[in-house]
């Protein structure tokens, strides 16, 4: 039986056709038939994912995306076929979600649960809704949101009021106190000035007094002896003055000073005769009349000298009456 070209060419155009629908299909990670092991989701969301889209555990591929359907025609829950590639142990309290990536495809990611009782083939397994990155920092940056909007307003609010504190005077006020600062500046940098020609190695008031100290320390060294033997004689002093009944002196001169007023009194009273000469005005009355009275005689003696001595020598006898006063000496003093 020949066959014709047609029909080889036909053939091998079918053959070539199933050849890629299988595939494609196996490169989507699915078969012509469904056998394997498959487990099922159901999301409100399916946030972009498709059909191959892998399913981790722990970070672990177990498996993909085999097919995605809707159940009602309203969109409301979205089916999701999940086919494992083992028959691994999955808790049924485990939880399946859509872990949805910016820069990548979006996966499903199972988080194990802590049963004993573990998932069978075609059972349906619990989902939650991952808020994903951009929403998990939409969520953390709204409250941070909130704050700098706060702050922003808190910022315009203090800006208003140093606006208002600084009026033209205030402002005045501010410049005047930059000067000061500046002539401040000023007068610590020549007191600066000031404490470095002090602080000189050569020239510098410190190194002068600095100078004389080690002047007069040197001078201390080589008077060493001097001022032992000086330092001996003190203590030889302090030691006869320890030693010395400094004491007794002193109550002797006490007793002393005790006479002495005792003798002051005596003398300072009318009891006695040198009291009485020192107080007593009719003795010293008496004394100066005296006095008067010799002088007066001892002038009348002079000139009349006939009338106490009668002598031929002096010729007749002087008759004149008596002095009652003395006469002027030389000098013309009474």
């Amino acid at each position: 039986m020949k066959i014709s070209n047609e029909t080889k060419v036909g053939a091998l155009t079918a053959i070539a056709i199933v050849l890629l629908i299988l595939g494609f299909n196996f490169l989507k990670g699915r078969t012509m038939f469904k056998t394997g092991n498959f487990i099922y989701a159901e999301y409100p969301d399916a946030k972009g994912l498709m059909v191959s889209n892998p399913v981790f555990i722990n970070g672990y591929q177990v498996g993909s995306v085999y097919e995605i359907e809707n159940t009602d025609a309203n969109l409301k829950t979205i089916h999701i076929a999940i086919k494992l590639k083992s028959n691994y142990n999955i808790p049924d309290n485990s939880v399946a979600s859509i872990s949805s990536n910016p820069l990548g495809t979006p996966s499903i990611e199972i988080k194990l649960g802590n049963s004993a009782n573990f998932l069978k083939s075609g059972e349906k397994i619990a989902t939650a809704n991952d808020a994903g990155l951009l929403a998990s920092l939409t969520n953390k940056l709204g409250p941070v949101a909130d704050q700098l909007k706060e702050t922003t307003h808190t910022l315009d609010s203090v800006l208003r009021n140093i606006n208002s504190v600084f009026d033209a005077t205030a402002k005045n006020n501010l410049q005047g106190v930059i000067a000061n600062m500046n002539r401040t500046t000023a007068s610590l940098i020549g007191s600066a000035a000031s404490i470095e020609q002090m602080l000189n190695a050569q020239s510098g008031s410190i190194a002068q007094s600095m100078n004389n100290v080690n002047a007069f320390t040197k001078n201390l060294a080589d008077n060493n002896e001097k001022v032992t033997a000086t330092l001996n004689n003190l203590e030889t002093t302090t030691g006869n003055l320890s030693k010395a009944d400094i004491t007794g002196s002193v109550e002797k001169l006490k007793a002393a000073m005790d006479k002495v007023n005792g003798l002051l009194e005596k003398v300072a009273s009318k009891d006695g005769s040198l009291g009485l000469l020192m107080t007593d005005k009719t003795l010293y009355n008496n004394l100066t009349n005296t006095v008067r009275s010799a002088n007066i005689l001892m002038d009348d003696l002079r000139v009349h000298p006939k009338r106490y001595v009668n002598i031929s020598v002096f010729g007749k006898k002087d008759k004149s009456g008596p002095l009652t006063a003395p006469l002027n000496d030389s000098t013309g003093k009474p």
